[in-house]
């Protein structure tokens, strides 16, 4: 995907620009744009329809998590095309320029707080900034108040989305949550309540019958060393939560969770 302004700078002249659309090299999407043959569908449609692709569609495109249930295209316009699209993703400020046909990490982040629930955007937030492909620094300067807020609750150190939703959900109901936790003899596991260890599978992971092993291990070590080890797959934070808190409250209600004295598995 090019502008015009790009393809200046690397060394097209107009003619050329206007033979490589005429013979099919590119195609025109709009006045300034241009895309090769092989340009991404969803990026082709944002552009050709007015704007750029950002917001859901964007963070999904630089490889953060998204859960499910956010698939239609997410565009993002400058002030002057706003008007060429039924529906345009903003963030809190004035519009930044659109000047790439994906939206920057931190300016997606921005849209998202509008299109997203409060623990799904911490979730995709986790996941940025795990995996490096945007700093707090970045990512605060584009978020107004409630952004801001929501940014204090996510937390790099989450390996995984589901993981961020088990974590956000726990805490709103008062949970004391520790974050990957390394545990003797265990190793580091995702989320620690009292002496409950819970590991949030992602199917990704346990493909390999070495992770299979591995795990089964781990939960063998965790239980002979007075742990209680729960695990949750995707599924069941995805679409099961009420069933899986049931069985979490199972466990933490009656106390057995605690960590008392001589009980310590440490």
């Amino acid at each position: 995907m090019f502008t015009t302004a790009r393809l200046l700078q690397l060394g097209a002249t107009a003619s050329q620009i206007r033979r490589a659309v005429r013979v099919g090299d590119l195609a025109r999407l709009r006045p300034g744009w241009y895309a090769r043959a092989d340009a991404d569908p969803a990026v082709v449609a944002a552009v050709r329809t007015g704007g750029v692709l950002g917001c859901v569609s964007a963070l999904r495109a630089h490889g953060a998590w998204v859960a499910p249930g956010h698939d239609s295209l997410h565009i993002r316009t400058s002030k002057s095309l706003r008007g060429s699209v039924s529906r345009s993703c903003r963030g809190d400020g004035p519009p930044a320029p659109t000047e790439y046909a994906v939206d920057p990490v931190d300016v997606a982040l921005g849209c998202a707080l509008r299109c997203m629930t409060d623990e799904h955007w911490i979730a995709a937030c986790d996941s940025v900034l795990e995996s490096g492909l945007a700093h707090r620094a970045d990512i605060v300067s584009v978020l107004g108040p409630r952004g801001r807020k929501l940014l204090d609750k996510c937390d790099e150190r989450s390996q995984s989305g589901t993981e961020s939703l088990v974590r956000v959900r726990l805490r709103a109901l008062n949970f004391a949550v520790i974050v990957q936790p390394r545990i003797a003899g265990v190793g580091r596991v995702d989320l620690r309540v009292g002496r409950l260890l819970i590991e949030c599978d992602s199917k990704s992971h346990h493909t390999s019958l070495e992770n299979y092993q591995k795990d089964r291990h781990r939960d063998r070590n965790a239980l002979v060393r007075g742990w209680l080890k729960m695990r949750l797959t995707d599924d069941d934070t995805l679409f099961g939560w009420e069933e899986s808190l049931e069985a979490i409250r199972g466990v933490t209600l009656p106390e057995r969770h605690r960590i008392r004295g001589r009980d310590r598995p440490w």
